[in-house]
């Protein structure tokens, strides 16, 4: 089994933080001066290959050998299929929406604030100084894109999908404030969306839906993450997970901002942010 202490061990050795998906796994190291080392991610047909496979390039391609690591800490659905030390290594696993507010913390510096993980659905983390905890979540995320994409575009490949939504008209898709209204209404500009898909018609283009995939399953976002911060004062929204590798999450992010006046906020590694926070989640104090 997994062994559940924390002992520290030889400080000058590399901590490794493995975010374990179903297909795909996502690896970085943290070394004794608590910098990121090669995040990568890799995917495989089942978890456990996924995280083998993913353990072993990154001790090949950084010239590691399993001496210089001094623990390895798991977190992500597919950590469950895991119960044994990962190549006889002292190996613990992370409370992953722990690992969710560790991993936006350490990337932004930002100590109040929404943690949005979007994945295959998304989970929302609300950080406040040390208190890390989860608040809620909605079934929408990257498995909601394309799942409706398999349907009605006949493709879940959604980098093909975002290169649709390149040539599309939302116009063509969603009502907008200005199509139901003479007047803007209060709090709501004209060009605001009143209705995802409201607009939609049988022959609309492949360009017009994939557009409008994407705009409904990241304002659905947007919207429920800003929904979740009422009656905190936190204005500012760290938003991790492979979803925010998609090209329409600044245009959408930054069409909420102007509405709610709030800050979204993509780190740097924010596909990496969860196994970012597991490593770091094995030196936080006790």
């Amino acid at each position: 089994m997994c062994s559940s202490g924390m002992t520290k061990q030889a400080k000058n050795r590399m901590v490794i933080g493995i975010d374990v998906g179903i297909s795909t796994t996502k690896i970085v190291g943290l070394d004794a001066d608590g910098n990121i080392v090669s995040p990568f991610r890799i995917k495989a047909t089942d978890p456990v290959t996924s995280l083998y496979g993913a353990f072993g390039k990154f001790l090949h391609d950084n010239s590691i050998e399993l001496k210089d690591v001094e623990h390895v800490m798991l977190t992500g659905v597919g950590s469950a299929y895991v119960d044994m030390p990962v190549y006889g290594l002292p190996t613990s696993k992370a409370e992953e929406f722990i690992a969710d507010g560790l991993g936006a913390r350490y990337e932004t510096n930002i100590d109040r604030m929404i943690v949005v993980s979007m994945g295959t659905g998304t989970s929302i983390v609300k950080c406040d100084g040390p208190d890390i905890r989860h608040i809620g979540g909605i079934g929408v995320g990257g498995g909601t894109l394309q799942g409706l994409s398999r349907i009605m575009l006949k493709t879940d490949d959604i980098a093909l999908v975002s290169d649709l939504a390149r040539d599309g008209d939302l116009s063509k898709i969603n009502v907008l404030i200005g199509d139901i209204s003479a007047k803007p209404i209060p709090g709501l500009p004209m060009d605001a969306i009143a209705s995802l898909f409201g607009n939609a018609t049988s022959d609309a283009s492949r360009e017009d839906i994939a557009l409008g995939l994407n705009w409904m399953v990241l304002q659905s976002i947007c919207s429920a993450s800003v929904l979740s911060s009422l009656g905190s004062g936190i204005k500012d929204f760290v938003m991790i997970g492979n979803l925010t590798m998609l090209p329409l999450c600044k245009e959408v992010f930054s069409s909420t901002e102007s509405l709610y006046g709030v800050k979204f906020h993509i780190p740097k590694n924010s596909e990496f942010s969860t196994a970012i926070g597991a490593a770091l989640y094995y030196r936080k104090p006790s």
